[in-house]
């Protein structure tokens, strides 16, 4: 409300609000927006949650008086649905909860009712396809199809963007009487269950709305289909329609026989589901567990939920994507709730006081780590804990919701949880729904469901007497061996492929033991119709062609060799790099809170290897471009000299600043608006001389980081920082120095947690080592984020942080893996806000005749003496997680 408002979300680094249009696009997680004040409306019944009623009421006379639906501009219809159009049924929900009770409220007639009822109309045009299936975009304002609407193109969508309406529809239909919007998610949910692989019994991650042919045909429960069985079960308990829980179950079947591979959940190909898709999970299968507890199928729960909460502590928060190993695969980390939402419904389930410690490691961790003066920032690398300027609209609606409620006692709530289901954004919907303006016909009759013989599908909610008879350590028996799985790495069993197989032929040559120079090997490749090109230059180059395989077997297994090889190559290559450093202000306001992502250099200090770091004062240069004798040395010396990018080479900036006794530099991209948000990170190269004489470190900063230390010290003049290899906790920083309690220990909350935690004494034990694990932050991992490459012509010369050195090259039938000069990016293909960063675009969008201006907020004026500086801190407190 302070910096943010009306803009749709809070930019918590630079204090503004985001306004599309007005930032850098980010391609399609930019879609969520749509200059309706995206968080407000996405957080208006966690107030409730909260028992914040006050603010609660003013915040939905806010939304009526100031909310336009009717702007120019194209969104998401999955993001609108989940946290827009929920987001107003949910608020209306427990509006007329509040007005029953009869305190608050007493004003309100519908409002939000008929907002929402306004959006749903406005997304029903995406629907207009042969199949059903919506759109994965519509504008606003002019639909789908009409000239001016800058949509409407699009042939695909993910499974989890058309799957996942039946909840808001539904509820919409329920509440108003207006059938239609039930009828239109329906048969969206219908037309996906009949294009599901019917041998497999699972669906793809990405659909043709016209033709229903499945364009990516791999499977999984993470980005692109999560929601999708969500939203299957919880519309069985929601509108009581028994078509929901089997097509659920046929589905759940099939993800417990193909791709659960306990503790992992691995993606396969619907065709040939005994075939793993890929070697890597996404951040969003986090939720699964919590959806397992919702079935009553407790067991793989904890063992999934236990893997993640082991990555969770080794790297502080989940990252987008690990590999099979729990190795970094995508570094970034939007503070994601799905975990939260899992630890919660693992604890409703089996009053386990483990899980108040799970939660209590999230909450520290989100304070320590990612907490900065204007909210809670996303980590843009959980390696080296710098900071993203974003705070999705989620992490209000869901995060908070989530770990309130895992801590609450019954008299905390002002109602009664247990009467309302949760959609995939958290949002409270009732559960009498069910008996309300039912005008659809529930049984789909013309569709045959598998009988499975599976006794849990009697179940529709965990009872804890039945799964845990006498005995209270049940779930910590299922954690115990899996408590070391990530520092050990998890032992690999055979493969689904090779379980499939029996006694029979192996697959032949894996990628690790292959050997160019071995003949038989080359006789096993061609087995495998996969050839072998010796280049020019000395590498191998590898093609397959599937048809010249002596069998479909054959052909399989060298698919499975090209997969391998391809992840192989693809980690021999990241092993070369460097990783991306940390710039962590320290100085007051700050104190550690703001990281900047920084680019290493391939000279001077080795960060990774003096853990403290370089810690000083901050002085600009001059000349500022570093590139002569500087002439204020008095003002560089031991302090971290600020130098511009550009006109002589990086080694010789370095040398000029150390001559001039500097203890580090840093250097400020010269290119105007340029951030790590947009462009891949670099490392500056040496000169192409002895770089020994270098001893001081040396860091690159883009231009929108840079400006953020420029702007402290126009404000404050005194700026410290710290380079390290990644950032450090608060009380690491200051430890011996005299600062506020509050930035040691910013939780007052947690107290009255470790006095729950201490009621619970049978298991007093287990949660102590849960409270010691959960401050050990574990080893970092070497693998960088993948990034891409760019051509630089600077004098300074760049180059970029994944340089590809590999010596094997790969062609698959018509891809192609790069050689010496390319690297190669995995992108998921969905539209989901939730999911992975995707490819920068240049795009912008209508203004809105709302006023929305960027309300940039100064930073807090210089504290006259401690005392003061005691009572901001103490303001602080109170808005503490």
């Amino acid at each position: 409300q302070e910096h943010a408002y009306p803009a749709d979300e809070l930019m918590p680094l630079t204090c503004r609000g985001r306004v599309r249009g007005q930032e850098p696009s980010r391609g399609d997680v930019d879609d969520a927006l749509g200059k309706f004040s995206l968080t407000l409306i996405d957080t208006l019944d966690t107030l409730v949650v909260l028992n914040k009623t006050k603010e609660f009421e003013e915040a939905v006379k806010k939304v009526i008086k100031d909310v336009n639906l009717d702007n120019d501009i194209v969104v998401s219809v999955f993001e609108t649905n989940i946290r827009v159009l929920g987001g107003l049924l949910g608020g209306h929900s427990v509006a007329i909860m509040l007005k029953e009770k009869g305190e608050y409220m007493q004003w309100y007639n519908g409002e939000l009712l008929h907002m929402a009822k306004e959006l749903g109309y406005k997304l029903l045009p995406a629907f207009n396809t042969t199949s059903g299936l919506p759109y994965p975009r519509v504008n606003l304002k002019f639909g789908v199809r009409h000239p001016e609407a800058r949509t409407g193109t699009e042939t695909d969508t993910c499974t989890a963007c058309a799957g996942t309406l039946i909840l808001e529809f539904a509820a919409l239909s329920r509440f108003t009487g207006t059938s239609i919007f039930e009828e239109y998610a329906r048969k969206a949910l219908d037309f996906i269950w009949e294009k599901r692989q019917r041998s497999s019994n699972l669906v793809g991650v990405t659909i043709n709305i016209h033709t229903g042919d499945w364009v990516r045909k791999d499977s999984g429960v993470g980005a692109g289909i999560d929601s999708y069985y969500e939203y299957l079960l919880k519309a069985y308990v929601l509108l009581g329609d028994d078509s929901f829980l089997e097509r659920f179950n046929t589905h759940y079947d099939a993800i417990m026989r193909y791709i659960s591979q306990p503790p992992l959940l691995l993606d396969v190909h619907i065709h040939k589901p005994m075939l793993n898709a890929r070697t890597w999970m996404d951040s969003l299968l986090a939720f699964f567990p919590g959806l397992q507890v919702l079935k009553g199928d407790i067991r793989p729960a904890i063992e999934t939920h236990e893997m993640l909460y082991q990555v969770i502590k080794k790297h502080n928060f989940l990252p987008e994507a690990f590999t099979t190993d729990f190795r970094v695969h995508w570094a970034q980390h939007p503070l994601r709730p799905e975990f939260a939402e899992s630890t919660y419904f693992l604890y409703k389930a089996t009053g386990d006081p483990y899980y108040l410690e799970v939660g209590k490691t999230l909450i520290e961790n989100l304070n320590k780590y990612a907490r900065v003066p204007c909210g809670f920032a996303a980590m843009k690398d959980v390696r080296t804990g710098s900071h993203e300027d974003r705070m999705d609209s989620f992490f209000l609606a869901e995060m908070f919701k989530y770990l309130y409620l895992l801590f609450a006692d019954k008299e905390d709530m002002i109602f009664d949880i247990e009467d309302y289901i949760f959609t995939t954004e958290a949002h409270l919907l009732p559960l009498w729904l069910s008996t309300t303006n039912q005008t659809v016909s529930k049984k789909n009759v013309t569709t045959e469901y598998t009988e499975l013989d599976d006794s849990n599908f009697d179940w529709t909610c965990p009872n804890t007497q039945i799964l845990f008879p006498n005995d209270p350590m049940f779930a910590q028996s299922i954690r115990e061996p899996l408590k070391n799985v990530v520092d050990k790495s998890c032992p690999r069993g055979i493969s689904r492929a090779e379980e499939s197989l029996g006694s029979g032929p192996k697959p032949p040559l894996r990628a690790r033991d292959f050997m160019a120079s071995n003949p038989e090997h080359l006789e096993i490749l061609k087995k495998m119709g996969v050839s072998l090109i010796h280049l020019k230059d000395g590498r191998v180059q590898l093609v397959q062609h599937a048809v010249q395989a002596a069998s479909s077997l054959d052909a399989e297994d060298g698919l499975r060799f090209m997969q391998e090889m391809i992840e192989l190559s693809s980690q021999q290559q990241k092993e070369q790099q460097l990783p991306p450093r940390a710039v962590q202000i320290v100085s007051h306001p700050f104190f550690g809170r703001v990281v900047l992502t920084a680019g290493p250099a391939q000279f001077g200090m080795d960060l990774s290897k003096h853990k403290a770091g370089t810690r000083g004062f901050v002085a600009t240069i001059k000349p500022y471009n570093g590139c002569s004798e500087i002439t204020n040395p008095e003002a560089v010396k031991e302090k971290i000299a600020l130098m511009q990018r550009g006109q002589c080479m990086f080694a010789e900036k370095a040398r000029n600043i150390q001559k001039a006794g500097a203890i580090g530099g840093i250097v400020i991209d010269d290119n105007e608006g340029s951030s790590s948000d947009t462009a891949p990170l670099f490392q500056m190269a040496g000169d192409g001389k002895n770089t020994d004489d270098i001893t001081i470190p040396m860091l690159f900063l883009f231009n929108k980081e840079g400006n953020i230390i420029l702007d402290a010290i126009r404000e404050y003049e005194a700026v410290e920082v710290l380079l390290s290899d990644k950032a450090k906790d608060r009380a690491t920083i200051f430890k011996g120095k005299m600062i506020p309690n509050y930035i040691i220990d910013s939780n007052l909350e947690m107290e009255n947690m470790d006095q729950k935690l201490s009621e619970n004494d049978s298991h007093k034990q287990n949660s102590e080592e849960a409270s010691s694990a959960s401050q050990d932050v574990g080893a970092i991992s070497e693998e960088p984020e993948e990034g891409e490459s760019s051509d630089v012509t600077d004098p300074d010369s760049l180059s970029p942080a994944h340089a590809d050195s590999e010596s094997i090259s790969i062609s698959h039938q018509d891809s192609y893996v790069p050689g010496s000069d390319e690297t190669s990016a995995l992108e998921p293909a969905c539209t989901q806000g939730d999911n992975q960063p995707q490819e920068q675009q240049t795009e912008t969008e209508s203004n809105s005749k709302v006023n929305w201006d960027n309300k940039v907020q100064p930073m807090e004026s210089i504290l006259a003496d401690w005392n003061e500086d005691i009572e901001a801190f103490e303001m602080m407190e109170k808005d503490e997680l």
